[in-house]
């Protein structure tokens, strides 16, 4: 679900084929019928953004069924834990959980913490504004008591366990409400969660893939725990062969989240500090419970060695490790708002490393209308993009909202070397590092993201030197030494900065259980601490796999110490022993006393499945033998999350903030903590229960081909792939060709309130019709990767979407919104804007629709940007 894997990740779905060919059933679930679909065993089209109802049913079916590997489930999930009494379920409050607050749009989740333990929760306004979940790190939201005893009920009968807190949330996601809200026949959806659960348990494992189409809407996170619980509930996590997996686009989108490019994080998902947190001591007391579980306990061991590798000798003990020269959250620095902050004036400079938002970033427009109110723009890439370009040839020279002898920026480009013209580690799916050397040189002035991050810091530095400046400190104080070949920095000597270093010897660190909080370590990041064990890059290794084990554990490296599954403790019993002989990964060896087999094993080597902690015990030490999730505060995989997401601690089917429909479940229609931008230059499209959602009648979503590579500035400029795919198309059934006069191949236009776009038309069985409370919904499709650059070009898709994002990590809702399609070509020049304020007016759009986020009262909040109140 959520990926076309077969045209977005064709490399890694060759092994889903191997599985095929071994008798493996392939399930694809997607709006549309792909080139995945078509190779699968069974394609089960739905509507789009409504995947929380379908896996909800799922739940709902193995929970009714009684057909969840009970076994795993009370060892290793907190589903016997017993909730607080003061919980209020979605059930109870026609969907909402308590501690909702309607005017500020967000939860305090002090509710919804276990019985008898301290609420661990960190809600309210200020939460949503910096991403509060996404700072949680590698170990999960904190859990206060989690190195104590929680009342739990191990007969999983108590009303207020998780188990039958889960059960009554799901009891309405019935096959039939899955029908009413998604499209899929009942008939249809039973076979499907019968094939899942049949393929899961003891002996069998089943895999969910997902991918971008998950994680592109307002409720993304959440998606992605409705997945995450099935599998628990079968035992599919921890296991060989099942999981969930994370597809990535790109070669190295793993390691740009790794050693993250988000402003709220830092290396190994360490969060950044927030306002008010004045020393290291107050930072670690936010991200750490005072009696967690597990070795997240050991922060403070990352934090520090992390401050080292960033300011050498001149951080110690007395000035807090330099703690003070990190920069400060103080409310959302995303993408978007930085975009925003662009229009508004209040952003000057802007670096474009690798990325095109002009193209590839929802509301192109938006985009470039911020960028042409900056002073000055660096842009680094390998062509001339339109992010490069806009000023001069953008969309909006035509309509005359850009004067290119007036655009006040300045554009810096900076030709970039490609992946082949550069050594170094790419981070994939599998969060395997992976060492590339230089096949050729950069031509003329191409150089690496290396070379320019380096030089640019020496060159600042410089003219800096012998500053007496308090703010020039941070700069000038850093550690900045790498080694170089030749004006180049050696991409190995920065690996094994990140791998870490023990101070006292000099040598590399062989993981990140030698991390030290004394000051004597220094680590760039502590996931990857052992990727430079022994002095070795482990990450070059390319031992054939005819000549190791079936886990390839000496080809690359994986985080955390190089092991293949993560927690992998849960492939076995809770005593130790494989569940079956067919899918054992690690296990007890008793005679040794220590855990064996396949992989490296998720647990402390040494530690016996009968270990149970002393009275007092925090950290790793709390940790009992048959805790599996090491990680976690409490070391249960949580069906329930009891802190840690500001949308509720279950997942809950809400409707996309623009949808054609009511929400059939609950009086709550769209996610009531979802991120909007009330502006006028961000409209929304109206959704139920706000009048005239009949002028975009249509579902849209939008996905990738193979030929193209995302904005299109790699596979444009290619004549063999240009020719493979040389113009934008939409496509639609039949039947809705047929209700608006469109023909294959012919031109058409589609408009949402933000703009229309031209496509040609291509009529095709691929996109279904879909029956939605009694009524026809047609879902229309378009590829993103045309701009004005290249051998090719077109209309820029993302230019009809608006913003919204998931609270939780900022990501876009851009795989599904409402519009309509109309046949021949759009408006050109200034009249396109006329015909886009004509549409606004019909539909009755003001700054106000779609800001009204609770809609369970009848006048609610309408969340508006300031400058829109006055």
């Amino acid at each position: 679900m959520g990926s076309n894997m077969a045209e977005a990740h064709p490399v890694g779905f060759q092994w889903v084929m191997e599985a095929k060919a071994r008798g493996a059933e392939v399930v694809h679930i997607d709006p549309r019928f792909t080139r995945t679909s078509a190779v699968a065993d069974r394609h089960v089209p739905l509507r789009a953004g409504s995947d929380i109802a379908f896996l909800g049913g799922v739940i709902n079916y193995i929970l009714s069924n009684e057909l969840d590997f009970r076994e795993y489930v009370t060892a290793y999930t907190n589903a016997a834990f017993i909730v607080d009494e003061s919980y209020q379920d979605a059930e109870d409050l026609d969907g909402l959980f308590s501690g909702y607050d309607h005017d500020t749009a967000s939860y305090d989740p002090s509710s919804w913490h276990y019985e008898s333990t301290h609420a661990g929760g960190r809600g309210g306004s200020g939460a949503k504004e910096h991403g509060a979940p996404d700072q949680h790190g590698s170990g999960g939201p904190p859990l206060s008591s989690g190195g104590e005893e929680i009342p739990s009920d191990p007969t999983l009968r108590h009303p207020r366990c998780v188990y039958q807190i889960l059960k009554r949330h799901y009891a309405r996601y019935t096959p039939e409400m899955v029908e009413r809200v998604c499209g899929v026949p009942a008939e249809q959806f039973l076979r499907v969660a019968q094939a899942w659960t049949r393929n899961s348990g003891r002996e069998r494992t089943a895999a969910l893939v997902y991918s971008v189409g998950w994680t592109q809407h307002s409720l993304g996170a959440q998606f992605i725990r409705a997945g995450s619980i099935i599998q628990l509930l079968l035992g599919n996590i921890g296991r060989p062969g099942g999981g969930v997996f994370a597809l990535r686009g790109h070669a190295s989108i793993q390691g740009s989240t790794d050693v993250p490019t988000l402003f709220n994080l830092l290396p190994g998902y360490l969060a950044m500090p927030q306002a008010g947190q004045r020393t290291l001591s107050d930072y670690l007391g936010r991200i750490v419970g005072q009696n967690q579980k597990g070795f997240w306990h050991n922060a403070d061991a990352y934090m520090t060695s992390l401050l080292k590798e960033y300011w050498g000798e001149h951080a110690t003990a007395d000035n807090d490790y330099c703690f003070d020269y990190l920069p400060r959250i103080n409310g959302d620095h995303g993408t978007y708002r930085t975009v925003m902050d662009m229009v508004d004036g209040k952003v000057f400079g802007y670096f474009l490393l690798g990325q095109n938002p002009a193209v590839g970033s929802a509301h192109g427009r938006l985009q470039r209308l911020g960028m042409a109110n900056l002073d000055w723009l660096v842009v680094r890439d390998l062509a001339m993009i339109e992010s490069a370009t806009f000023w001069k040839d953008g969309p909006e020279v035509e309509t005359g909202e850009i004067t290119p002898e007036t655009c006040r920026t300045e554009v810096f480009f900076f030709p970039a070397a490609s992946h082949v013209e550069k050594a170094g580690t790419f981070t994939q799916t599998q969060r395997m590092l992976q060492w590339r050397d230089k096949a050729v040189e950069p031509p003329g002035d191409a150089r690496s993201e290396l070379w320019f991050t380096y030089h640019l810091g020496r060159k600042l530095r410089e003219k800096l030197a012998g500053s007496t400046d308090e703010r020039d400190r941070p700069l000038l104080d850093l550690m900045w030494d790498y080694a170089m070949e030749g004006d180049e920095p050696s991409g190995e000597d920065v690996l094994r900065h990140m791998n870490g270093i023990d101070l006292t010897t000099g040598r590399a660190v062989n993981g990140y259980t030698e991390l030290k909080a004394d000051g004597s370590t220094a680590c760039g990041c502590w996931i990857y601490s052992g990727v430079y064990a022994d002095e070795v890059n482990q990450a070059a290794r390319r031992k054939p796999h005819d000549e190791q084990g079936p886990y390839e554990s000496e080809w690359g490296w994986t985080w955390p110490m190089n092991r293949r599954v993560l927690y992998n403790r849960a492939s076995a019993d809770p005593r130790g022993r494989p569940w079956s002989e067919r899918k054992k990964l690690i296990w007890w060896d008793a005679e040794k006393g220590e855990w064996t087999g396949h992989d490296v094993p998720d647990f402390e080597k040494t530690k016996p499945p009968d270990y149970r902690p002393p009275a007092g015990a925090v950290g790793v030490e709390a940790l009992r033998g048959d805790d599996a999730f090491i990680m976690q505060a409490d070391g249960k995989a949580w069906l329930f999350a009891p802190n840690g997401v500001l949308d509720g601690p279950l997942p809950t089917h809400y409707e996309p903030h623009e949808s054609p429909v009511r929400n059939a479940l609950y009086a709550q229609q769209g996610s009531p903590v979802r991120k909007v931008y009330g502006r006028s230059d961000n409209p929304s499209n109206p959704s139920p229960p706000e009048p005239h959602g009949e002028v975009f009648p249509f579902v849209f979503t939008a996905a990738r081909l193979t030929e193209h590579h995302t904005a299109g500035g790699m596979s444009r400029q290619l004549p063999y792939l240009a020719e493979l795919q040389p113009e934008l198309f939409v496509e639609v059934s039949p039947e809705l060709a047929a209700e608006r006069g469109l023909a294959h191949l012919d031109w058409a236009h589609v408009i949402t309130s933000r703009t229309a776009v031209d496509a040609r038309v291509f009529v095709t069985d691929r996109m279904t019709p879909l029956r939605i409370e009694n009524r026809v919904v047609h879902q229309i499709w378009m590829p993103y990767h045309w701009g004005h650059t290249g051998l090719v070009d077109g209309d820029v898709v993302n230019d009809l979407l608006g913003v919204v994002v998931d609270p939780n990590v900022f990501i876009q809702e851009s795989k599904v919104a409402t519009c309509d399609i109309r046949p021949g070509r759009r408006p050109r020049g200034p009249a396109l804007l006329e015909y886009v304020a004509e549409y606004r007016q019909r539909a009755g759009i003001t700054p106000q629709t779609g800001t009204q986020v609770d809609t369970t009262q009848d006048a609610g909040v309408a969340h508006m940007e300031p400058e829109e109140r006055s």
